[in-house]
């Protein structure tokens, strides 16, 4: 898949820990040893990132999926519902195009597009980059979409303060179970495109809750659509409320400064 993060075939990596029969125990330990010391970097580039956030007063969200499961319709729907209250950005990964950056654009909001050619993932380089061209003084919420994968953007931390992750109800209900590590990272999952449920028969949204919870994750799970503003309600209120705390949180460390 992606030669940066190590999960190709070639290079290991992610694929590694599944396919531990391949190759000697000496370069299994090489492997682990480069993808720990990639990590490293990446999470030091990270609390830099952090740092930036957090002295801008910016509250920073990482939304992850798999492909298509309607991660900037939401964003579009959420700019409607909440543009006027907070001030938001965002920051797109994809491997080619600025189609979604387009589409943010078009919704006076500033959008920075970055493309990964080969990479499956965003990683905190990636974005340290995209925040030069973002004026975090005129920002109070930034989205980072991240790349549309359920398993490399799980590993690497961007500097956020909350990942969010969405699971189509076009997918299987069973999609936890099997990419434990994504929705383990996980602060809130939505439910999207919830509006199918009307005429699909095959997705069951208790039982997607309920491997959910075998994953030891008491995290909220919200159902939501683009297409009904009303259902945004309750995401609406998440982000509200975590951004006062966050802010909260500044006041009182600037205080103790």
């Amino acid at each position: 898949m992606c030669d940066i993060c190590g999960c190709s075939e070639s290079k290991s990596g992610h694929a590694s820990h599944e396919g531990a029969g391949h190759g000697s125990e000496g370069s299994r330990g090489t492997t682990l040893a480069v993808h720990e010391s990639l990590l490293a970097a990446n999470d030091r580039e990270a609390a830099h990132n952090r740092e930036h956030f957090d002295a801008h007063g910016v509250l920073a969200v990482n939304l992850m999926s798999s492909p298509g499961s309607g991660k900037t319709s939401l964003l579009e729907s959420t700019i409607d519902a909440l543009g006027r209250r907070l001030r938001i950005a965002v920051i797109e990964g994809d491997l080619e195009t600025e189609n979604d950056a387009r589409r943010i654009r078009a919704k006076g909001v500033p959008a920075v597009q970055i493309t990964t050619g080969s990479a499956c993932h965003l990683d905190a380089r990636m974005v340290h980059h995209a925040l030069h061209e973002i004026d975090l003084d005129a920002v109070d919420l930034l989205f980072i979409e991240n790349v549309g994968n359920l398993v490399c953007p799980a590993s690497f931390d961007l500097g956020q303060h909350r990942n969010v992750t969405l699971l189509s109800v076009t997918e299987g209900d069973d999609k936890p179970a099997k990419y434990p590590v994504m929705f383990r990272k996980s602060d809130l999952v939505l439910l999207s495109k919830s509006d199918l449920l009307d005429v699909l028969d095959d997705f069951d949204p208790e039982a997607a809750t309920r491997h959910l919870r075998t994953l030891a994750s008491q995290v909220p799970v919200l159902r939501v659509s683009a297409r009904r503003p009303a259902s945004l309600r309750g995401w609406i209120d998440w982000l509200e409320q975590e951004y006062q705390q966050r802010r909260a949180l500044w006041r009182r460390t600037a205080v103790a400064l």
